[in-house]
C-alpha cells in the first residue's frame, strides 16, 4: 500500500515544515529574548525555536498516524469530531478558560499550553461536509434540501469564529465550504447568495472591533499619509521589509526588521521576513513548493477512489491553497490584515498540527487511489447524472 503513497507531496510537506523551523530560528530571536527576559529575568534567543521544534515533532507524529489510518474512518467520526470542535469554540467564550493572543481571544488554556480550536474546525468541517455532501449529492442543487441546510451549517460554524473575532479563519472556512458545495453540484446562484448572507451576517460582527475596522481603513487608504501613519504601521513595515530584500536578499539570519520593527514577524508576517533574508529569486523556490503541494493535492482528489475521498481531498487542498494565498496577499498589501498563518512555516502549534494531520489524510487517500477506482467513481457519477467538477 505504501508503494502508492504520493512521495512528492510528502517530501514537499516535510521540506516546507523544516524550512519553517529554520526560518523561525532566524526571525524569532529578538521576540524570544524579550519574552524570556520579561518573564524570567534572563533572556534567551531560542524560546520560540524550541517550542516550534516540539510542534514539529508532534505534528510529524500526527501526520504519520493519519497517513496509516484508513481515510474512511473519518467518515464514521465526522459528526462527533465536528460537534466536539464546536463545543471547544463555545468554551473559548468563557473567561478564565480562554486565552488571548494579540487582539483576539481564540485559544484555550491546557496547563502550560494553549490550543486554537478554529484551526481544527477547518479540518472537522471538511470531514462533516464531505459526509453531508456525499449523502445529498442528488439534492445539492435544490433550494430547500441543498442550499438551506448548507447555509445553516455554514452560519453556525462561522458565527462562533466571527465573535472571537477571527477574520482570517472566517474567510478560510467560507472559502472551503463554498468550494466543496460547488464541486458537489451546488448552484452558482445559491453559492453567491450564501456568500452574501455570510458576509452580511458575519462581517458586521467582526467589524464591531475597532482594530479590525482600522485594518480595513489602512488597506483601503494606505496611500493616505494620515491614515497610514495612524493605522497602517504593520503593513507599511511589511512592504519595507519585502522591498529591502531585493532579488537575492540580505542573507539568512541578517534581517534587521525582525528586531522589533515588524510586528508578528514570526507569525502572519513571516513571509515578509523571508523576502528580506532570501530575496525574490529564492522566494520563488518556496512558492514553487506550495504550488507543487496544491497541485498534488488536487491530483489526489481527481484520482480518489470514491466520492468521500474526492470531497475530502478537495476540501483539504482548498484550505491550504486559500490560506497560503491570503497570507501572501496580506504581506504584499493586497488584502487587509487577517492574522492567518503561512501554512507549515509560521509559528503556531495548532495550525501546524492541524495542517500536518490533513496532509497525512491526503497521503492516505493517495495510497488507496488507482486509475481503475477513479474511473469507476466517475462512471458511477455519470449514471447518476452528475456533472460537477471531478465527476
Amino acid at each position: 500500500m505504501f508503494r502508492r503513497i504520493d512521495l512528492l507531496l510528502l517530501g514537499t510537506t516535510v521540506v516546507l515544515t523544516l524550512f519553517g523551523l529554520a526560518m523561525l530560528a532566524s526571525v524569532s530571536v529578538y521576540e524570544s529574548y524579550q519574552l524570556t527576559f520579561r518573564l524570567y529575568g534572563v533572556g534567551t534567543n531560542s524560546f520560540y525555536l524550541w517550542r516550534t521544534f516540539l510542534h514539529v515533532l508532534l505534528g510529524i507524529g500526527v501526520m504519520f498516524a493519519t497517513t496509516i489510518i484508513p481515510y474512511r474512518v473519518w467518515e464514521k467520526f465526522a459528526k462527533l469530531l465536528f460537534f466536539a470542535t464546536i463545543f471547544l469554540l463555545l468554551l473559548v467564550l468563557i473567561p478564565g478558560i480562554n486565552a488571548g493572543w494579540g487582539t483576539s481571544w481564540s485559544w484555550l488554556r491546557v496547563g502550560p499550553f494553549s490550543i486554537q480550536p478554529s484551526e481544527f474546525l477547518k479540518l472537522t468541517l471538511i470531514f462533516y461536509l464531505s459526509v453531508w455532501l456525499q449523502k445529498r449529492e442528488q439534492l445539492i442543487g435544490t433550494f430547500k434540501e441543498g442550499f438551506i441546510p448548507f447555509v445553516t451549517l455554514l452560519l453556525v460554524s462561522t458565527f462562533l469564529i466571527a465573535i472571537q473575532p477571527d477574520l482570517g479563519s472566517f474567510l478560510v472556512l467560507c472559502c472551503i465550504a463554498s468550494a466543496m458545495f460547488f464541486i458537489a453540484g451546488g448552484s452558482i446562484f445559491h453559492l453567491g447568495l450564501g456568500g452574501g448572507l455570510a458576509a452580511i451576517l458575519g462581517l458586521p460582527i467582526i467589524l464591531q472591533k475597532d482594530y479590525i475596522r482600522q485594518r480595513f481603513m489602512a488597506f483601503l487608504y494606505l496611500n493616505d499619509q494620515n491614515v497610514a501613519d495612524k493605522f497602517g504601521y504593520q503593513i507599511r513595515q511589511a512592504l519595507i521589509t519585502i522591498g529591502s530584500g531585493g532579488f537575492f536578499g540580505v542573507g539568512y539570519g541578517k534581517s534587521t526588521q525582525k528586531f522589533g520593527y515588524l510586528p508578528e514577524v514570526k507569525g502572519d508576517m513571516i513571509f515578509s521576513a523571508m523576502a528580506e533574508e532570501l530575496g525574490f529569486m529564492r522566494l520563488l523556490i518556496v512558492l514553487a513548493m506550495y504550488a507543487i503541494l496544491i497541485y498534488r493535492g488536487y491530483r489526489i482528489a481527481e484520482h480518489a477512489p470514491d466520492r468521500f475521498g474526492f470531497l475530502l481531498a478537495t476540501g483539504i487542498t482548498t484550505w491550504i491553497a486559500v490560506q497560503t494565498l491570503v497570507n501572501i496577499a496580506v504581506n504584499v498589501g493586497l488584502f487587509p490584515l487577517t492574522g492567518l498563518t503561512l501554512p507549515f512555516i509560521s509559528y503556531g502549534g495548532s495550525s501546524l498540527i492541524a495542517l500536518l494531520a490533513a496532509v497525512g489524510i491526503l497521503l492516505n487517500i493517495s495510497m488507496h487511489s488507482t486509475s481503475e477506482a477513479s474511473l469507476a467513481r466517475r462512471q458511477s457519477r455519470k449514471k447518476l447524472g452528475g456533472w460537477a467538477l471531478g465527476t
